[in-house]
């Protein structure tokens, strides 16, 4: 039987328990790819299933880590063959499917996305669900109509992952962003990333 690193989460009296443990090939859960894990980022909400600060970890065992960069493996999904290079964030890993910090992840074909040419698997990471997610919403505020000349943006929780890149693409496509925080000692940081103030 095959094993594997992974950062496990179990259920313990008090709360939960994360260690960095050998996983069983034969422990991975459904899915018709299996990729070999190169990068993952560390998210607010893999902080808390870590930590076990809240309630985030649905099931038990889990593997912590909501996104990665990887390799293909092996695939049964007609899009995706061996040596394909993917990304995958959300679809409840970490959560309620096993997720990214371990050196192998099984997932649903559906799930991933092809990582782009010129963009390592470090890259993507380095970027990761926070982008992911920040451009999202860009995307959004641009399909309801926003354009730069529509006036300043606000970008909440500025100082965050999502925030940060929030600014850095809003500023770059020519908005005037003004960023919110709690925190005035990020001010000169969030001014770098393209807010006015």
């Amino acid at each position: 039987m095959a094993t594997f690193k992974a950062i496990r989460i179990d259920k313990a009296d008090k709360g939960t328990t994360a260690a960095l443990t050998q996983f069983d090939d034969a422990e991975l859960m459904d899915g018709d790819v299996t990729v070999r894990v190169e990068w993952s980022t560390l998210n607010y909400k893999d902080g808390l299933a870590l930590t076990g600060k809240a309630p985030v970890v649905r099931r038990f065992p889990m593997i912590a880590g909501i996104d990665f960069a990887g390799t293909v493996e092996q695939s049964s999904h007609p899009a995706w063959k061996a040596g394909d290079k993917v990304v995958c964030n959300g679809w409840g890993m970490g959560e309620t499917h096993l997720g990214a910090y371990a050196e192998k992840a099984r997932v649903k074909g559906d799930w991933l996305v092809r990582l782009p040419d010129g963009i390592s698997a470090r890259d993507a990471m380095a970027v990761g669900t926070a982008g992911y997610t920040a451009m999202l919403s860009v995307l959004a505020l641009e399909k309801h109509g926003l354009t730069p000349k529509s006036g300043p943006v606000v970008v909440t929780g500025a100082a965050g992952g999502v925030g940060s890149v929030a600014i850095a693409v809003l500023s770059k496509l020519g908005y005037h962003v003004i960023a919110s925080t709690g925190r005035m000692s990020e001010a000169d940081y969030l001014k770098g990333l393209g807010a006015t103030r």
